[in-house]
């Protein structure tokens, strides 16, 4: 069993895009399965195009933002639920005053990640 609070998870920044931090919720190393991710885009901020080679659910908590999933964009807004496979680029860009916020959640496996257009 594992219990944790969110107070006390550090918020690490992202190197790519700009404004964008991760709280690692529950890791590989701690659960058998699928890791849980919180990200953070500030008001303003981006997460550049990129690749993964695991898919990812997600679940948007606050904010809105421009998502780009393939060859299609559109307004993901709190409340959303979003699955990106594998191998598909995609990329975020926030709208309006309000930070970004979505939990993510990743399978086991190695997950490299490529920037695409850069």
């Amino acid at each position: 069993m594992i219990h944790k609070k969110l107070k006390s998870i550090e918020a690490v920044a992202q190197k790519a895009g700009r404004g964008v931090s991760m709280q690692m919720l529950l890791s590989l190393q701690e659960v058998p399965n699928f890791a849980m991710r919180c990200f953070t885009i500030d008001a303003g901020g981006f997460m550049p195009h990129h690749t993964n080679t695991v898919e990812h659910e997600q679940f948007v908590l606050s904010g809105r933002a421009n998502v780009r999933v393939g060859d299609e964009t559109f307004e993901a807004v709190a409340g959303d639920v979003l699955f990106i496979p594998a191998g598909v680029a995609h990329s975020y860009e926030t709208i309006g005053d309000e930070a970004y916020v979505f939990l993510c959640l990743i399978p086991k496996g190695e997950d490299c990640i490529e920037l695409v257009g850069c």
